[in-house]
């Protein structure tokens, strides 16, 4: 899940290199911490946070199939 948030999150940025992108296990719950340059912070959170709850969405998504709970954080 955490490459699925990369490769969005690199989609959407002018720098690229500067996404990275954390995953905390849990039994039951995954973490997944996105950092972002700070200038690109507005274009992964977007307006009203749509592109953000956009990818929560994906993200939710993906772990519902491994019968697990993703939680995103952008930092």
């Amino acid at each position: 899940m955490g490459e699925l948030v990369k490769f969005i999150a690199q989609s959407l940025v002018d720098n690229p290199d500067q996404v990275d992108v954390r995953e905390i296990e849990g039994e039951q719950t995954v973490v997944i911490e996105l950092r972002v340059a700070p200038e690109d912070m507005g274009k992964v959170i977007g307006k009203q946070g749509r592109i953000a709850k956009a990818i929560r969405t994906v993200v939710k998504a993906a772990a519902t199939k491994n019968n697990k709970r993703a939680v995103v954080e952008i930092i």
